[in-house]
């Protein structure tokens, strides 16, 4: 029988950009250890049952599948969420939207009574959110039914279940009420981007990540009608393309936001931009 030593080193991922850490992983699945035990104990042998299935697991990987829907879960802000293909995977750079909720919140002095994340997907950005600030009314909406239920079992899982999660596209179906942040990370990807047939996006909803020609007609929506749900000195805080920056900040100055700024992400590109009504 094959050690752990062994079975990691008998797999070559070529394509991926991390292909030891995406052994581990699978490995760390199959045998339903932390990654530390790899470490800790190299020498340990496996099953064949194990080594049969790490190899399916490999090869899923191999054709470009990514790590956390083939193990069907990702961690966010410290919170391990299911996955699956109905939504976008939460992704590191994501983060940087609620460390900015968190920011802002301190700096004005004021904690929110009332937030709502447009396009929650997975949940994670409306559950990061309400583990921060539990005495807050926190929604996340979404368009797709199975996203939602996904959310809901994330809140389950999480032990987050009072985050209020519910279908809508935007705000058609969102009470009439006004909240003091409204948050997104929507669609922001053009049409025709030849991003779209590259790495794991190829795997994910294209509905989640293609928003009209230039990929800016959601976040176009959400800007313009977020002025009506926003209460007084209230934020909108959306992420963004790379190269976007600019063109949302004209669109927050020119929708009657004030204060409006961008943040960098973890690799310093320009990725969250926002402001105040």
């Amino acid at each position: 029988m094959m050690t752990i030593s062994d079975i990691l080193k008998s797999v070559q991922l070529p394509d991926s950009a991390t292909p030891r850490l995406d052994m581990e992983v699978l490995l760390g699945h199959v045998l339903n250890r932390p990654r530390v035990y790899l470490y800790t104990w190299p020498e340990k042998t496996i099953t064949p049952e194990q080594e049969t299935l790490f190899l399916k697991l490999a090869e899923r990987r191999r054709c470009g599948e990514p790590i956390a829907h083939i193990v069907g879960e990702k961690e966010f802000w410290s919170m391990s969420l299911g996955v699956d293909s109905s939504t976008l995977i939460p992704r590191p750079d994501t983060e940087r939207l609620v460390e900015l909720v968190l920011e802002l919140v301190r700096e004005n002095k004021a904690k929110p009574g009332k937030i709502l994340d447009l396009g929650t997907g997975t949940g994670a950005i409306a559950l990061a959110l309400s583990g921060e600030f539990p005495d807050a009314e926190v929604w996340g909406v979404d368009r797709s039914e199975a996203a939602i239920s996904l959310a809901i079992d994330n809140g389950v899982r999480t032990g987050l279940e009072c985050c209020r999660f519910l279908i809508s596209d935007w705000f058609s179906n969102v009470p009439a009420e006004h909240f003091d942040i409204i948050v997104s990370n929507p669609p922001y990807i053009a049409r025709d981007d030849p991003h779209l047939k590259q790495g794991d996006v190829r795997f994910e909803p294209k509905s989640a990540l293609v928003s009209g020609e230039d990929g800016l007609a959601d976040l176009r929506h959400i800007i313009l009608e977020s002025r009506a749900r926003l209460a007084s000195n209230g934020w909108l805080l959306l992420e963004h393309g790379h190269d976007q920056a600019s063109e949302v900040k004209t669109l927050l100055v020119d929708a009657g936001f004030r204060s409006v700024a961008t943040v960098t992400d973890l690799a310093g590109v320009p990725r969250v931009s926002y402001g105040c009504l």
